[in-house]
This record gives structure tokens, sequence and C-alpha cells, in this order.
């Protein structure tokens, strides 16, 4: 029970070591004093509530929300005291929004409860006592036997203990995790894999002992000791040993595995990554104005408690004959009335805190998310994905980027590989109808003769085609058995599959030569040399990874030899080399790396028959080593991979995506820097980022290269920094590599980013990937806070785009770790312009306006309140209805703005593509800058004014406004400025509003009209559950008085006609570059840029100032406008270098 409620809020039971031992089939020690380890069931939980936990934890999250949290406390104080209003006045909107916001959260948690409980309901089959037994996925212990057939899913993570197959082998893909969808081969112990029925595994006597659990899914560290007849065996287990939990079983009828990890214990629920929360720049300027808003509601109620008590200093005012004080009143405390009055001040302006300013943005940023999935320009037809929005929380953020992070490899680039240029003993060949062919030569070959190859070329190719990890999927599903399917000597049905596109491209290619690669069952790799067919013993594999860059083989020959094969990257496998074309092999590498080849070296070794025994017994003792496994094999790999005989080097081709080049341009025109980050060598990248236009021919070409020392680095820093100050003109490009960097970050920060800021265009090589993520944060937190996104395709990416401000995973050939653990995911490079230029743009401006508005609106409602206490002693009587006061931001004004907070658009998409530059006029925040917040704020005050002061006028001394002579109460004066303001602040996003459709018109006049039917509704009853009938008929008696609809229209025009004269004035004098391509009505002769910048023969202003109002007020059809600029506008002057994503025809309007 106690274990339940521990699990309940969150705690995992404490590990006691740091290895776990598994006892297979749960047989533990007899002896008495063993006491079993406790473990994770296999529940898988991805739900944040449960039914107990859903009330308090959801109302605890949603208060801790400034604005929640504030009017929770208006509400209690509303309880508490005598308040001006009614407590239902801040209590009906806190209620809407926190019952809308949980109703939705708790949706989300019900379809994940939903979710879990298929997967933990699943049947399975487990051993138990003799026997198979099927029982429910949750029910699976660590320990329990379990088997899974062909096509399931892993319930667990499991330890191989043996397959259909003799050898103990079975392939699985891995694609729900990290979405690489070759074959894997994983495999059995030998002295498990013998034990393929239930009653053998029942007799099997086995431990398991491994680290305990962690989220890496490519490292395991275990051991397994069997015991037979009395021996204890001892065997490594490692990686290809385990299956994880969410991997599919594939071309293997059944295997059988002991649950190591359960649960939220197994790798799959530790990579549910609790990502960081991120914060827009429009959140963040929406809580500083939050904060200045309740610093205004704080100034008013303390002045209004001051001028109370200055005004009651007089008695006639401070006890008039009509309301004597009682007893108690004179002898109650002066600073508790003081405090109560404050408090009640506060109450009575509380509403100047915009409480559905929160839910209506979550409403905005989670409808406006589906825009970017139901967008045809970001769907790719080829692969069938359309672009997916992962967190909805940052659409306005696409619209501030300054700095684009991206990988090459799978993202500037396809990530398909095509083998072009191979060095064979310091000779360079090439591929030509599929033969190998020396530099200079053609293919003489007569068809059909089959080529003589040096032994040199044969070595290499068998090389090429025996170093991998690639596996063959055939038609005959089943595998391979003992022996490799053939059709005529050679599978025509089999298909290569590789976790890496170079391996698959290479043996492809050495196939096409005539050294085809024909299988591997575990034990035994094949090959065909031009028809011959040779077995080669696979004795150890020493897997590829990020330190050593490279990854070798050790088979033994067909004659006993045993040999170490090895391929990987230049810098990683040349410095170990002692024989072969060194030195004319490293100037092909580089040659192949200026063609912008991607480059692999490859060499080998022969073991004599001692050395080999030297090898065998370390890498045995590293890979059954429980503690520092890494290290040590990191010491025998390092021990094993040298005095290498270097064979040669293969250049393969990475083609660039399409459109790469103009979407750079598009972004550097938009004001944006890219900087390209790659694990590739500084000449290959180079070759790559002048191919795709992030370097220029013409760019002066700075490089910061092989710094080996601290003051070396510092050196070249100053030298690149003097240059760049000289040559002020010339554009720079600055080439970093990884080791520089390092050196760069250390101690010369500073220098290092005034380098980086003075170049258009940064390109990082041989970079690991938590130095990305160090470059993204380094830019993140600079002085000037520039927003960054960074973009890639691989798990090498994903530091990356979770450090940068916005993160896009590209879903490409890398598997599906960066669209995991990004905000957003686009299947190419090129979609990006779009989801920048276009969506970022509208996006952020629709949420500026919201923001700015949502506050506008809150000032015109309370000042008035404000201002009504100054007649009314600041006796704290309300000016509006409490039922007004509740509904005024939940139904009279908030679906205008929400719906054009969905779909408003300054300008044409077409154009915001076709001139980047736009983008420059929303960069920096510009819209919710503290002068535009200034300006809506003051607005709203002076709109206030005129709302109150013009009704007060009108009434004037004489209040009798009917036509039988009755007068107008407080209640009618207040709905007179209630009804002003209603339609007042829905004109006037009327006037913002520039892109019109039938559902703006619907709820712009659909919600004045609401108002004057609901008030009419509300006062026309006498309603029995009100406590006073106060606006019994008021409404009605209002709209008689042909005065008061006099005032309505002269108020409203009055607050409305100076905005319209400023927008009109402001677009002839001082038009900004998104106001110049705002689209026009077309007009028959003349040529312009728009309504405001020219006028056609024999117009005169009048005719100007209509056509100008109608642009003003949005009237135009999108049928029929066309697009046009003027090649002289100033603002486009720095653009001649455009590189137009769409053509853009100059027409006559």
């Amino acid at each position: 029970m106690l274990r339940w409620i521990r699990q309940q809020l969150g705690f995992d039971p404490p590990h006691q070591s740091e290895t776990r031992t598994v006892y297979i089939a749960n047989r533990f020690p007899q002896h008495g004093h063993y006491v079993p380890q406790k473990f994770a069931d296999n529940r898988i939980i991805s739900s944040k509530y449960t039914i107990w936990n859903f009330v308090p934890k959801n109302l605890f999250e949603q208060f801790r929300r400034i604005a929640n949290f504030y009017f929770l406390i208006i509400f209690l104080v509303q309880l508490m005291i005598d308040t001006p209003t009614s407590p239902v006045t801040s209590g009906l909107p806190l209620f809407f929004v926190i019952t809308v916001t949980a109703i939705k959260q708790g949706y989300e948690d019900w379809l994940r409860h939903k979710a879990d409980n298929e997967v933990n309901g699943a049947p399975v089959f487990v051993v138990r006592s003799g026997s198979l037994v099927q029982t429910r996925s949750k029910n699976i212990r660590v320990g329990d036997i379990v088997r899974v057939a062909k096509d399931e899913t892993f319930p667990a993570d499991l330890v191989l203990l043996s397959s259909d197959r003799a050898e103990g082998t079975c392939h699985i893909t891995t694609a729900s995790l990290d979405g690489e969808t070759n074959l894997k081969t994983h495999y059995a112990v030998p002295e498990t894999a013998v034990s393929q029925s239930v009653s053998r595994l029942e007799a099997l006597q086995a431990v398991v002992e491994c680290q305990q659990p962690e989220a890496d899914l490519y490292r395991f560290v275990g051991r397994i000791t069997v015991t037979q007849q009395g021996e204890e065996i001892v065997r490594p287990l490692g990686p290809e040993n385990l299956l994880l939990r969410g991997a599919r079983l594939k071309n293997t009828k059944e295997i059988f595995g002991v649950a190591v990890y359960t649960g939220m214990e197994s790798k799959m629920a530790l990579n549910y990554k609790c990502k960081s929360q991120k914060r827009s720049a429009v959140e963040k300027s929406m809580n500083t104005f939050l904060i200045i808003y309740l610093g205004i509601l704080l100034f008013e109620a303390i002045l209004s408690t001051i001028l109370k008590y200055a005004w009651q200093a007089e008695n006639k005012w401070d006890e008039p004959f009509y309301n004597q004080k009682t007893e108690q009143e004179r002898n109650s405390s002066q600073i508790l009335k003081f405090i109560s009055d404050f408090l009640a001040f506060l109450v009575l302006y509380n509403f100047i805190i915009p409480i559905s300013l929160y839910v209506t943005v979550e409403m905005q940023k989670f409808l406006g998310s589906f825009f970017i999935g139901w967008d045809l320009d970001l769907y790719h037809e080829e692969s069938d994905q359309k672009a997916q929005v992962n967190t909805s929380d940052l659409n306005e953020e696409l619209g501030q980027v300054e700095y684009v992070f991206t990988d090459k490899t799978g993202t500037l680039t396809e990530n398909e590989m095509q083998f072009r240029e191979c060095s064979i003993n310091g000779i360079k060949y090439q591929e030509i109808n599929g033969k190998l062919v020396p530099e200079g030569m053609t293919d003489d070959f007569p068809d059909g003769s089959v080529p003589h190859l040096s032994g040199e070329e044969e070595l290499f190719l068998k090389a090429v085609s025996l170093c991998h990890t690639v596996q063959i999927s055939y038609d005959q599903t089943d595998g391979f058995g003992d022996t490799f399917p053939r059709v005529n000597g050679i599978s025509s049905q089999m298909e290569y599959y590789a976790s890496s596109p170079d391996e698959k491209a290479l043996v492809e290619a050495t196939k096409r030569m005539g050294v085809t690669f024909i299988g591997s069952n575990g034990e035994n790799m094949e090959i065909k040399t031009f028809g011959r067919s040779e077995k080669y013993k696979l004795l150890h594999v020493l897997e590829f990874d990020a330190n050593r860059r490279r990854m070798s083989v050790i088979l033994q020959t067909p004659s006993g030899d045993k040999m170490l094969f090895t391929k990987g990257a230049e810098s990683s496998v040349l410095p170990y080399t002692k024989s072969g074309e060194i030195d004319k092999t490293r100037v092909h590498v580089d040659e192949f790396a200026l063609k912008g080849l991607r480059t692999l070296v490859v060499a080998c070794r022969r073991f004599s028959a001692e050395e080999y025994e030297e090898v065998d017994r370390r890498l045995h003792e590293a890979r059954t080593a429980l503690q520092q496994r890494e290290e040590r094999l990191a010491e025998a790999f390092a021990f094993i991979e040298r005095d290498l005989q270097l064979l040669g080097a293969t250049g393969v081709e990475d083609k660039l995506q399409e459109k790469v080049q103009e979407t750079i341009e598009a972004l550097r025109l938009a004001g944006i820097k890219v900087w390209v980050l790659t694990g590739d060598k500084v000449e290959t990248a180079v070759s790559v980022s002048l191919s795709c236009g992030h370097f220029h021919r013409t760019m002066n070409i700075l490089e910061l290269v092989q710094q080996k020392t601290d003051s070396e680095c510092a050196e070249q820093l100053r030298r690149l920094a003097r240059r760049i100050k000289e040559d002020h003109v010339i554009q720079h490009g600055l080439v970093v590599d990884g080791t520089s960097l390092s050196l760069a970050l250390r101690e010369h920060e500073k220098l290092f980013m005034e380098v980086c800021r003075s170049c258009s265009a940064v390109l990082c090589c041989r970079m690991a990937p938590l130095q990305k993520a160090k470059v993204v944060r380094l830019l993140k937190t600079s002085p000037e806070k520039p927003i960054t996104l960074a973009i890639g395709d691989g798990a090498n990416d994903v530091s990356m785009i979770q450090e940068a401000h916005v993160g896009i995973g590209i879903m490409g050939k890398e598997g599906r770790q960066a669209v995991r653990n990004s905000d957003y995911a686009i299947a190419r490079f090129k979609f990006l312009a779009k989801l920048l230029l276009v969506h970022g743009h509208f996006y952020y401006i629709r949420i500026a306006t919201l923001v700015q508005y949502f506050f506008y609106k809150n000032v015109c409602f309370i000042t008035p309140q404000f201002l009504y206490q100054f007649f009314c002693l600041f006796s704290q009587q309300t000016l509006y209805d409490s039922v007004y006061l509740t509904l005024y931001n939940i139904c009279f004004t908030s679906l205008p703005i929400l719906v054009y907070s969905l779909f408003e658009q300054l300008v044409h998409p077409h154009v915001l593509q076709s001139k980047p530059a736009l983008y420059r006029d929303i960069s920096k925040n510009s819209l919710l800058s503290f002068k535009t917040f200034l300006y809506w704020t003051l607005l709203g005050f002076c709109h206030a004014f005129v709302f109150f002061f013009g009704s007060y006028i009108l009434m004037g001394e004489d209040t009798s406004l009917m036509g039988n002579g009755q007068m107008f109460g407080n209640w009618t004066f207040g709905t007179l400025v209630f009804t002003v303001m209603v339609i007042t602040v829905t004109l006037k996003l009327a006037l913002e509003t520039h892109f019109w459709t039938w559902m703006n018109h619907f709820v712009t006049w659909g919600s004045i009209a609401f108002y004057f039917i609901f008030s009419l509704f509300y006062g026309g009853i006498i309603w029995p559950f009100l406590h006073t009938q106060d606006m019994y008929f008021v409404f009605v008696q209002l709209l008689s008085s042909g005065s008061a609809w006099f005032a309505i229209i002269i108020i409203v025009l009055t607050c409305l006609f100076p905005d319209v004269i400023k927008k009109v004035l402001y677009r002839h004098l001082q038009p900004t570059s998104t106001q110049k391509s705002q689209l026009i009505e077309t007009h028959q002769g003349i040529s312009c840029v728009d309504s405001m910048c020219c006028l056609s023969e024999g117009e005169n202003g009048c005719a100007r100032l209509g056509r100008m109002v109608e642009r003003l007020m949005g009237r135009c059809d999108p049928t029929r406008v066309s697009r046009s600029w003027s090649d002289s506008d100033p603002f486009y002057s720095n653009d001649r270098s455009i590189l137009t994503l769409s053509p853009v025809e100059g027409s006559r309007c």
C-alpha cells in the first residue's frame, strides 16, 4: 500500500545498489538471508493526473498563474468584506476560465489514460510453473520469461535467451523508438540459445547482473551467469543482447527473453523526456504588462481611498443627515476601515486585469496551430508527410527568429548517398557503368566481361563489403536458418538495410562492381567475388562510436587468417596507419572533400595467432566488466586499431535538397543569420556551404581551425577581428572546427562572439552533439538575447533543438528522435521559409494585437468606474450592473478578438514569401514594445474619458431626456457609458482588421447585436432570483430616447475618427514596409504600390480619402487585387541580389 502511495505521488522506490541482480524465472536462492530487490511493475503511466489528484493538482497548477491567483484573492475579499460588487462578478469569470482549462487538460489526460490502459492491458505470454500462461502486460515482473511472436512489440526490456533459430539470433526494428527502419540483429548467448522449449527454459539456472535503468537507448552493461552441471559460465551482455520495449520482432517466428527493466524503468519510458518549458517573448511581455497594470490598479485604489478620507474630513460629507453612522461604525478602528475601503476599491477596479486574456491566448495558440498542419505548401507528397506541431506555445516565436542553427547532413542535404569515387593504393578510381575504372581511363571493357582487378583493388572492395552492420531483407521472411537463400546463386529479392546511408551506398557500390555481400547469420559473413563464394567467420565487431569515429570487424578468412578491417573518418584512421600510400590518400581525401563528397578511409591489419589471443582476451575482459565498461572497451579498441595498413578511401555524394539555396537567401534577406553546425570535415562542409549559398563566392572566408593552445587561439581571434575592421565593406564568413571552438569558448568567449557577430555566415565543423548545444546557448545568453532556432534531423541534433528557443525537426532518414524532441516538425528544409516568413509573421502580429487590445478594452472598461467615484463621493458605488461586469470579457467582447487572432493577414502570404525583408518589420518584438504598449494604454484612457464625460455632458444638469419628462437615473447613465464602450471597442478592432472573412463580419456585428438583444431581454423581465431589480426596463427606457441614440453615435465617432485620421496620415507620411506591400483594390489607370501612394489622373482628394478609408476598413476583395511594387522603393534598395521564392509580376492596378 505504501509503495502504491509513493508511486501515485511520483516517487520511485530508491535503488539500493548500482547494479541489479535478476534471477531468471524468479528462481531465488534458497538460503534464508536473501532479501529480494524491489522493482517497478510493468505499468506504463504517461498520464499526469489520477481520479484522486486531478482536482487538487490541476487547481494548484492553474493558481500558479499570477492572474488566476489574483482573481482568487479578489473573490475571497468579496466574500469576506462588504464590497460594492457581488462576489459573482469575480467568481463567475474565474470559474469559467478555470473550468475551461480544467476540461481541456482533463480531456487530454483522459486520452493518455486510455492509451495507457490499452498498452497495460495487452495480452502477453509468460513462462510460469513449467507452462506458457497468458496474462496482461502490466502483470509482467522482473525475472519473468516472456514469449514474443513475430511482428509483436516487446512488452518490457528483455535480455534475449533464445529464438527459433539454432544460433539464437533475431531481427528487430526500432522504428518506434529512434525511427531507424533497418533490421537490427540481436543475439542470445550460446548457453541459453539452445533452450528453445518451455521445459528447457524452466530448467535453466541463470542469473543476470546489469546496471540500474538509464535512458540511453544504445547503452547496456551486464553479464549473465549460467550454471551447467555445477559449473558457472559467465558471458558479457551488451546492447546487442537487449530487446527494448516498443521495438518490434521481425523475420523471426518467436523468441524468449527475460524481463530486466519493466514499466516506468524501461528505456522507452525513461525517454519520455520532460522538456524544459520554453516561454515565448510575447508571454514574457504579457507578464510585464500585467505587473504594470497591477501597479495602475493599486495606484487607483490607493488614490481613491485617500481622496475618500480627504473628502470625508468635512462632517457634512462624513455623516450626512440621510446616512447616520451606527455606534459600532463610530467606534471601529480607522486602520481597519482604511484597509477595508482599500480592498473595496481594489474589488471595484479589479477588472483592469484581464482574466480572460490567458484563456483567449491559449485558445488562439491551440486553434491557430492547426493552420500549420493544414498548409498544403508544407506537405511533402513523396514521403506523404505534413508539418506537425508538438507545442503550440511558441507559434508567435516563429516570427521573431534572429539566428538559425542548422545541421548539414539530412537537413540541407538529402541524406541519400551515391558512391562517386574512391582511392585505392594511391590511385583514384571512378565508377563507370558499374565498373571500377582508374581516373582518366574510359570504360573499355566489353559488355558481360569480368574486369580483372589487382590484389589491392580486390582487398579494398572486400574490406568495404565486409566492414559494416548492414542487414539484408529477403522475401523468405523467416530468415536464413543455416544457409543463405539464393536465386541463381545470388538472391534477386534481397534489399540492404543500414542505420547509416553511407554504409548502404558503399555495399551497393561493391555489389555493382562484382563483390556482393550475401548475408550474415551471426557467426558467418558471406560474399561473392565475381561469382566465387567466400565465407568469413565473424569473430568480433568493434562498434562505431562518436568519440572514435570509426568501426571495425575482426574476421577469420577462408584460409584461416585473422584480419581486422577498419573504416572511419580520415582524422580517426590515418594517424593509426603505418603502411600504404598515406600521403597520396590524404591528398585524394582532401580533393574528394573539396568536391563536397563525404569521405571514409579504409584500412586493415593482419594478426598472428599470439596477437589474436591477446586481442580476444582483452575484448572479453572489457566486455564482461560491470564497472567502467566503456573506458575499458575504449582502451581495448585503441590497442587493437593500430599499426594499420592503409587500403584506400571512398567518396560518397550527398545531394542538396531542393530550394536550399533560395531558402537560405530568403532567411538572410529577412535579417536572419544562418549558422551551419556539422560533424563533417572542414573541406566537405565548406564545399557544401558554397554550393547551398550559405557562403558566397565573393565572401571573405576567415578560418579558426586546428588551434592547439589557448594563446594560439586568442592570437588568431585577434587577427580575425583586426581583419574584419580593416575590410569592413566586404562580407565575411567564418569557419570554426570543434577543437578550436572548445578553446575559444574556454577563455575567449567575448572575443569569439565579437568575431561571430561581425560575420554574416558561420560554419562550425567537426562538432560533437553537446558542442552544438553549447554554441546555441552561447548566442542565447549573449547581451542582445537574440531569439534562436535550431533545425536538424538526427539524434545528434536533439541537444541543440532542445536548447534553442524554437526547435524544428526534419522528418529525415536518421530516425525520429529529432522530430520527437522538437517543437515543430517539417519534411524538408525549404519549408522553413514559409514557416517563418508567413506563419511566423501572421502568428506574431495576431497575438501581439490580441494582447494589446485586451489591455486597451479593459482600461476602457474600468476607467469610467474610477472617474465615477469623483461624482459619488468615493462611496464605492458601481457604475455598471453586476451582470454587465461579469459578461463584458466573457460574452460581449471576447469573440471578435479571438476570430481576429485566428484569421488576420496584414499582407498576402505570397508577398510575405516573395519579399522576405518584410520580416524585419516585426523583429525584436517591435509590436509589443513599450512605446506601442503605452500608445494602446493611453488610447484606452482617452476613449474612457470620452465615454464618461461625453455621457455626462449629454445629461449635464438636466436629466429629463425622455419625451414624457421622465428622468434618467444612475443605472441609465452607467448603461449608456457601457453601451458606447461595447460599440467603440468592437469597432476599434474592426478598424484594425485588414483581412475580412464572413466569420469576422459575423462575430463583429453579431457581438453588438447580441449585446442589444441580451440587454433588452435582461432588462425586460423581472428575475425572481436577483436581490434587486435595478436594471428593470432601464435599457428599453434608454433606447426610447432620441438624445441617447444621438449621444451614442456622436461619442463613438468622436473616439474613432482621430484613429482614422492618424492611420491615414501615418500611412501617407511614414508608411512602413508592410504598409507599402499591403494589397490594394484595383482601379483602372492607376499604377501604384498601395492606395496611399498615388493618384490616378484627374482624381480628387476626396476620392482618394474615400479609397483610403475603405482600405482602412479592410474592404479588400482578394480576388480582385494584384500584387505590385516599385523597384525604387527605398526599403527594397538592399535587395538587389534577391532570389525570390515565387515570381512576382509588376502589374498595372
